[in-house]
């Protein structure tokens, strides 16, 4: 398995074309937020914005399109009630995200089943959170079932930290070894990004690798919607396969580890905020 290095962000962070537009960067779609999560899903397009997306749509729910707003102006906003508008904004989405902040009542399972039905070949999808268990549960531990339900697994991220992962793959904890989950990943045929102390991706191209950063200093409400923010970024505006996943991943953690050393507290929204400076650092090689 390869060990994540600086050169990883020389590969994928490239200079932007003078003569370039938004459109150019990728739309993405982002979707969580229940009333009483809505935090999670403002700091994943937080981190999407400020990781280069071109056109960022949160669809959530309509308590928290005043403070996505107030906080980023530059993404849109859907009310996650409306399916019609919902739908034709999936339609024009480069890469879409679900996951953060969006609860498991029955609202958002339909939802979740709705977004899963509408998404197209083409179009990239990242699983987070509470709707990597809502998948997990309604798989019931059946591999042929879960593809069924993705759909396109080749265009599928997961980001579990280690329970969601026991639920998705059926893996306990403690027998959660590379060798297993780059097994189950390989039957599964999507990207996992195994989320612990030391994260590993599989990616669905083949591409293996461990991420030699992290720090206590991340264990705080909202690192892994961050994280996810960034992925979507990610993919929407650079190759779509593993390594730009993995250099999302990587970029993640270098920030926060030099944040460490002068925080205690390394907080998600620090992280979105570094963002551009450091990617302007990597955009040469």
């Amino acid at each position: 398995m390869e060990q994540l290095t600086d050169a990883i962000l020389h590969q994928v962070i490239t200079p932007r074309p003078a003569d370039s537009h938004k459109g150019n960067y990728g739309r993405c779609v982002l979707i969580g937020g229940a009333r009483q999560y809505g935090g999670a899903i403002l700091m994943a397009a937080e981190a999407c914005v400020q990781a280069g997306a071109g056109l960022t749509t949160v669809v959530t729910a309509k308590e928290n399109h005043g403070p996505l707003h107030t906080r980023r102006p530059e993404a849109m906003a859907v009310d996650w009630l409306d399916f019609a508008l919902t739908e034709s904004v999936i339609e024009t989405a480069d890469v879409l995200l679900i996951g953060p902040g969006l609860g498991d009542s029955e609202r958002v399972r339909k939802l979740l089943a709705f977004v899963l039905q509408k998404r197209q070949p083409d179009q990239w999808l990242v699983i987070d959170g509470s709707a990597i268990t809502i998948l997990a549960e309604a798989a019931g531990g059946n591999l042929i079932k879960l593809r069924q339900l993705l759909g396109f697994p080749e265009t599928v991220v997961f980001t579990p930290h280690q329970m969601e992962w026991q639920r998705l793959s059926g893996i306990p904890i403690t027998q959660q070894t590379s060798r297993a989950t780059k097994a189950f990943t390989k039957e599964l045929g999507a990207t996992v990004i195994a989320k612990s102390h030391r994260t590993t991706i599989f990616a669905a191209d083949g591409f293996c690798a461990r991420n030699p950063h992290g720090t206590p200093a991340m264990a705080t409400g909202g690192t892994g919607d961050t994280l996810a923010g960034i992925i979507t970024a990610f993919l929407a505006q650079f190759p779509q396969n593993g390594k730009t996943i993995a250099a999302a991943v990587y970029l993640h953690s270098l920030i926060a580890d030099d944040l460490a050393e002068s925080r205690y507290v390394v907080l998600p929204t620090e992280i979105s905020g570094a963002l551009p400076l450091w990617m302007k650092h990597f955009e040469y090689d």
